[in-house]
């Protein structure tokens, strides 16, 4: 029940110190996308309840994609991700196997691992981000932005790396990475104790910083 109280107690926080500014910085970073990339060629699709429905399934069967992308929060069923020929990948917002399952970034961050806030392309199998691992793509955080902000950066600062390496899997030549002997765990929702902690971790850590540079 603590622990449960801990979740809402950052969601609560979050909802009024952060999610205003963050709509913000979306629509900005929307925009400006939109003045990069081009209106693509009609291509077909479909609006449905759930990704894992009858409907997606025979949309998906219907075209025989050779690899699909998924972005979105629902685990996907075997007889839907097996479907594309070479396989059904996610951007997940954590470096696997570390920080696998949700908000990745922010148990790095909340953590002190900070050389592990980041992106991991991987292929779906039946586990929870335990498929073939593709690439990871890694940002520099301050311990005063969002973890949302984050988790969008680690992909839109990389949105060339990850074309050339979905392009190298299209042809065949992309490498795996191995991940054996690294340890695993899943990971939930921010916690408020995790967040404050990580605040004074971050506020010690630059005054160390500002000392180290006056008694140069």
């Amino acid at each position: 029940m603590l622990r449960f109280l801990d979740v809402l107690a950052f969601r609560l926080y979050y909802a009024l110190a952060h999610a205003a500014g963050d709509r913000v910085w979306e629509q900005r970073e929307l925009a400006r996308m939109r003045t990069w990339y081009p209106d693509s060629p009609e291509t077909p699709e479909i609006v449905v309840s759930s990704p894992n429905s009858p409907e997606a399934e025979a949309f998906i069967r219907e075209h025989q994609p050779d690899f699909m992308l998924a972005r979105c929060k629902t685990l996907l069923k075997e007889q839907v991700f097996t479907i594309p020929k070479l396989g059904t990948y996610v951007m997940h917002p954590g470096i696997c196997p570390e920080y696998r399952n949700a908000h990745g970034c922010f148990w790095a961050r909340a953590k002190g691992d900070h050389g592990n806030v980041g992106m991991t392309l991987l292929r779906i199998d039946k586990g929870v981000d335990t498929g073939p691992v593709y690439g990871y793509f890694r940002v520099n955080a301050d311990p005063a932005e969002s973890h949302v902000i984050t988790q969008h950066r680690v992909v839109l600062e990389h949105l060339d790396a990850i074309r050339d390496k979905l392009l190298e899997i299209e042809a065949g030549t992309a490498e795996r990475m191995t991940t054996e002997g690294r340890p695993s765990a899943t990971w939930g929702q921010p916690w408020l104790s995790a967040y404050l902690k990580m605040r004074r971790n971050g506020q010690r850590s630059r005054l160390k910083a500002q000392r180290s540079e006056l008694r140069v």
